[in-house]
């Protein structure tokens, strides 16, 4: 059985301009929200390290996380990070108010 798809919601903001926020969304599989938040900084430090040493961000660990990117001068608040069932708003059983 696969484990189940979490959604992982960091609030940040730009340490440049502190009034500037935004949330950064992590994906992947997981067998608990706890573990999912775990789970997403981990890619994180993986990737902001990387790229403090000029080296290739890693893509896609064995479990399926992974980072496309990392982008200086913004802090996540991860100790306000929230997990939840991942939930794809474009899948085809959902029901539609239009016509296919």
């Amino acid at each position: 059985m696969q484990l189940p798809y979490f959604e992982v919601e960091v609030p940040m903001r730009n340490t440049e301009a502190p009034k500037t926020r935004g949330l950064h969304i992590f994906t992947g599989r997981a067998d608990t929200p706890s573990a999912a938040v775990r789970i997403a900084h981990e890619v994180y430090d993986a990737a902001r390290a990387a790229s403090e040493a000029g080296l290739e961000i890693p893509h896609g660990r064995p479990d399926g996380w992974g980072a496309c990117g990392y982008r200086p001068g913004w802090d996540l608040d991860w100790p306000a990070a929230t997990a939840y069932p991942w939930m794809n708003p474009y899948r085809w059983t959902k029901p539609h108010p239009f016509e296919l």
